[in-house]
């Protein structure tokens, strides 16, 4: 999962530019699983998803496409800064696969504790099939490199509005958000929320 944070007013050409460049060129060495930028949360980002088996093949297939002279996009002139994070999935996340289940995507980034992790799925096994039955959940990602003990979980939704209202209807259950056990409590340190839309040339909209 590539983050990368653009200068004010350049994200139509950065999309039009990195659009046309996967079209043309980096399609043929892998396919991209989303490409979203920010409509609510922190502005003027990207974030595009990359689906590799290992890390192996993440390292050949980028040094692939840089090699063959037209990868990465020419977008150097508007990022401001880049963060790249691996992520693993939870043995039960959803594969991201093509298709409209959009058009707004609300992911969901948790910073737990050091070691927390087992805890939080251990809570989470428990509360998400009952969750799952108002709305779906598309991913549910731990990460392995770069920003670590991160816990991502991102949700699809019609409108916001719908988004707003089973959120409600989860809460007032009673059975969400996931509730810890007392043999293993955990921490969360750290949360944030955005709002996401989907990139034209995105193959998950």
């Amino acid at each position: 999962m590539r983050t990368y944070d653009l200068k004010p007013r350049s994200l139509p050409e950065v999309l039009k530019r990195f659009g046309e460049g996967y079209e043309n060129t980096r399609k043929k060495f892998s396919p991209l699983a989303a490409f979203w930028y920010t409509e609510i949360g922190p502005l003027n980002q990207i974030i595009h998803v990359w689906p590799y088996k290992d890390l192996a093949e993440r390292g050949r297939i980028r040094a692939e496409a840089v090699a063959s002279g037209a990868w990465p996009p020419k977008i150097g002139e508007f990022i401001v800064s880049m963060q790249s994070d691996i992520m693993v999935p939870w043995n039960d996340s959803p594969l991201l696969e093509p298709g409209s289940v959009g058009p707004y995507f609300e992911m969901r980034t948790y910073t737990l504790s050091p070691g927390d992790q087992p805890k939080v799925q251990k809570a989470w096994a428990g509360a998400l099939p009952a969750r799952q039955k108002l709305s779906p959940v598309i991913a549910t990602w731990f990460s392995e490199i770069g920003g670590l003990n991160k816990f991502v979980h991102i949700w699809p939704y019609k409108t916001l509005d719908q988004r707003n209202s089973i959120r409600e209807q989860a809460i007032s259950s009673g059975n969400w958000p996931p509730k810890m056990s007392s043999e293993a409590p955990y921490t969360t340190v750290a949360q944030e929320s955005k709002i996401l839309l989907a990139a034209p040339f995105s193959p998950l909209k």
